[in-house]
């Protein structure tokens, strides 16, 4: 009497899913970019709809403007937030940056040289003060929420005691007039924050700096014991969002001609739900680029079409909240889909590259 057998699997080993080519483009950042699209393009419809002058050209440059200073912000923030930290104070250091770059004394050494003086001069404070920050948490081992937090009110209070509580008109004809400049019929702002954001998607993406920046977000330990050397490179990672805050700064300072102790008031929050609406997650570890602008043109273009239908701010700010707590339910979705991925992964299986793209 014979016996029959069926054949088993190997020990070790479970079934695969196959994945067509198609689900695994939209699994990933393609995907997540699209739903930004669409999202935006669901908003431009509306504003379409509900005003007569809404896709004008002229109205386009004006969003685009709007975004331009929030957006560079924006880039900075995202590279921290991929590491698995967050600032607080680059609103703060933004209009401490501009009292400074205003200051008499920094203005009469600007008229008797040149007007880059006053942006070295912004840069140099935004990149300083970010650089303490990174000092304090990564040294320091102070919680990055705290840490930022202190540099909040204390840059802030500063540009008070130095702006003595006023305004300080800045009187550079040039500075004012480079910065109000058309190139090619797009205002400078514009281009700038078109400069940054290339510049941010080059270094996350294609350099070592931008890996390494995923490599600590996804699990710092891990990337110490790789060979990272975590502390500094968060260090530099904290420079990195005061050089954005500085950039901004000088942007704000050719617009209003002024510095003053309340430029940049809660535009870290702006920038934040930016950040988190394209897709980077909060507990670190992805993120993208080019899923920051679009969160950033989301909420400008979502503030014009308010502004075009004479609503109230109010309204705004709810439906800048119901979109946050969207995104923010959506990531939590997407997290808790890698952890069942992981589980169920065959042993020995590396997990798929979390390494941004496009």
């Amino acid at each position: 009497m014979s016996v029959q057998t069926t054949p088993t699997a190997s020990t070790g080993q479970t079934p695969t899913e196959t994945v067509s080519p198609l689900r695994r483009l939209l699994s990933g950042s393609v995907g997540r970019n699209l739903g930004l699209v669409l999202a935006l393009l669901a908003i431009v419809l509306v504003g379409a709809l509900t005003s007569s002058n809404f896709l004008n050209f002229d109205n386009a440059l004006v969003i685009l403007r709007q975004a331009s200073i929030i957006g560079v912000i924006s880039v900075g923030m995202t590279f921290v937030i991929i590491a698995g930290g967050i600032d607080l104070s680059v609103g703060a250091v933004l209009a401490l940056a501009s009292v400074v770059g205003s200051l008499a004394a920094i203005q009469d050494i600007a008229s008797s040289s040149h007007w880059i003086v006053t942006v070295i001069v912004a840069l140099a404070v935004g990149t300083g003060a970010g650089l303490i920050n990174g000092v304090v948490i990564a040294y320091g081992k102070v919680a990055a929420f705290m840490a930022t937090l202190a540099m909040m009110v204390g840059a802030r209070g500063l540009a008070e005691i130095l702006a003595n509580n006023r305004t300080l008109v800045l009187n550079d004809r040039d500075f004012v007039r480079a910065m109000n400049v058309d190139l090619l019929g797009i205002d400078i702002l514009i281009w700038i924050f078109a400069l940054v954001a290339v510049a941010g998607w080059f270094l996350l993406n294609r350099t070592t700096f931008g890996r390494r920046t995923v490599a600590i977000g996804g699990n710092p330990e891990a990337a110490r014991l790789a060979g990272i050397k975590v502390k500094r490179h968060t260090m530099w990672l904290y420079a990195l969002v005061g050089l954005t805050a500085g950039i901004a700064a000088v942007m704000i300072l050719g617009r209003t001609t002024a510095g003053t102790s309340t430029h940049g008031n809660l535009y870290e929050l702006d920038a934040i739900a930016a950040v988190v609406v394209g897709g980077t997650l909060l507990v670190g570890g992805r993120g993208t680029i080019t899923g920051t602008v679009f969160g950033v043109l989301i909420f400008a273009t979502l503030s014009n079409v308010f502004v075009q239908n004479n609503l109230t701010s109010s309204a705004q700010a709810v439906a800048k909240g119901v979109i946050i707590v969207v995104a923010v339910l959506l990531q939590q979705r997407f997290a808790v889909g890698r952890v069942k991925q992981n589980r169920l992964r065959p042993a020995g299986q590396t997990p798929p590259s979390e390494v941004p793209s496009a």
